[in-house]
């Protein structure tokens, strides 16, 4: 497990955004050997994905080799709703950078079998090879995905009741109006994140410090779903200074003295052009 620590939120993006850039330069894929990226929605990864279609533009970055699998989506909005985690990929991310749209795929919350759509998600990932490197975001009170407190970390892609807190948080996408807000979604599970070859958390904000804090200091536990990666082989935990107010000084110390030591290492802050 490695715990990056940057100053503010724009450098924990670009050093993100970076970082899945570097990787998928150094994978060199072709039309016969595609990068899979696992995905997530909400504000945290908007600023890492400012930067990927910044390097895209910049000449830096294709995905046209690049297949994408996204964490979940709400169940019974409407695909083109401005909320529905459809819109937020394409209009965040997809429309602005060289995918094919057949390599993007997100689960349908219309499915008329909502447990055979999230069977044939699981098995697309398969098919392509499994997940080279999933990218995730938590919620206040530590889940991933929609795998909400309680959830098994061996879970699979599934059918999921939202919790009031996350119902709640969502609310502001809805104009507060909690009536508007989706109650289920499908949702990978944490055994669908785990079995990827490398896991990175984007974990920001003074609003996510405890949840940062049982993540890493505290032993893996389902009430907190986000700690099970504490068992993965390949786990990176970025995050900002706001987000360490609740972890002990050593600890951060420690990660920090890391960075400085194995700079090369754990920074990919290097010339993205000399890759390619």
């Amino acid at each position: 497990m490695r715990l990056v620590i940057l100053d503010n939120y724009d450098l924990a993006s670009e050093w993100a955004a970076k970082y899945i850039c570097n990787r998928i330069i150094q994978f060199k894929p072709g039309k016969d050997r595609y990068f899979t990226l696992g995905l997530p929605t909400g504000s945290t990864p908007l600023g890492c994905y400012k930067k990927l279609i910044e390097y895209h533009k910049n000449g830096d970055l294709s995905f046209k080799y690049v297949k994408t699998f996204n964490m979940d989506e709400y169940v019974g909005l409407p695909r083109n709703h401005p909320e529905s985690y459809h819109s937020y990929m394409w209009n965040n991310f997809f429309k602005h950078i060289d995918i094919d749209p057949n390599n993007a795929h997100i689960l349908d919350g219309n499915a008329s079998d909502l447990q055979a759509e999230c069977d044939a998600f699981e098995k697309k990932i398969e098919e392509a090879g499994g997940i080279d490197l999933f990218v995730g975001g938590i919620g206040p009170d530590g889940h991933i995905a929609f795998n909400e407190p309680g959830s098994s970390l061996v879970s699979r892609t599934r059918l999921k009741t939202l919790a009031m807190d996350t119902i709640l948080a969502n609310a502001k996408y809805f104009d507060g109006d909690l009536s508007k807000v989706p109650t289920m979604a499908l949702t990978v599970g944490v055994g669908t994140v785990m079995d990827a070859r490398e896991v990175m958390i984007l974990i920001t904000g003074a609003h996510k410090a405890f949840a940062l804090y049982k993540a890493i200091e505290e032993g893996v536990n389902h009430m907190w779903t986000v700690s099970a990666f504490q068992q993965h082989p390949r786990t990176i935990f970025v995050c900002d200074e706001d987000a360490t107010l609740e972890l002990r000084v050593k600890t951060v110390k420690y990660f920090k003295g890391l960075m400085h030591v194995h700079n090369k290492l754990v920074d990919p802050l290097y010339s993205m052009k000399e890759e390619n």
